[in-house]
């Protein structure tokens, strides 16, 4: 009787080598949860109940680990995260922003991906990450800016 097992590899670690060699790689990676203050977390989770099934084309599949605070659409396409810290570029006089309905939104270019976006003017600050196919496209704040408004109240 031969064996059609490699020489020196037992059975459990063929089995190691073909789970490895089938797991998805293109998997998001995860998505760190903001710790915001308690009035903030209230906010953030408003937003959460507010966002759409749907952005910019892409259904909804929010990010692991699964929280009120974080949210994203085409497997990393969009994230968002709410109750981040101010980013300190927003005190830089030079920052780039814009308005979409309503919302104040900080740019942040990023050199190996997308623009990221920072809510301006709120009483929790709403980060949105987009990838590499958003690098000129505002496209999904349009979609964000009514949520943002209605959960997050203006800070001035």
């Amino acid at each position: 009787m031969t064996s059609h097992r490699p020489i020196g590899l037992p059975a459990a670690a063929l089995l190691l080598l073909a789970v490895v060699g089938c797991s998805s790689t293109d998997a998001a990676a995860p998505v760190p949860v903001p710790s915001p203050p308690a009035e903030e977390a209230a906010f953030c989770r408003a937003l959460h109940e507010e966002l759409p099934k749907t952005l910019s084309g892409f259904d909804r599949n929010d990010p692991e680990p699964e929280s009120d605070l974080t949210a994203g659409w085409g497997n990393g396409a969009i994230v968002l995260r709410c109750g981040v810290p101010r980013p300190e570029k927003m005190s830089d006089p030079q920052a780039q922003g814009l308005e979409v309905n309503g919302v104040g939104w900080m740019l942040e270019v990023r050199d190996s991906d997308g623009p990221r976006f920072t809510s301006t003017y709120r009483k929790a600050y709403v980060e949105v990450s987009l990838d590499e196919r958003f690098a000129h496209d505002t496209g999904p704040l349009t979609g964000l800016a009514g949520p943002v408004a209605r959960a997050v109240p203006k800070s001035l």
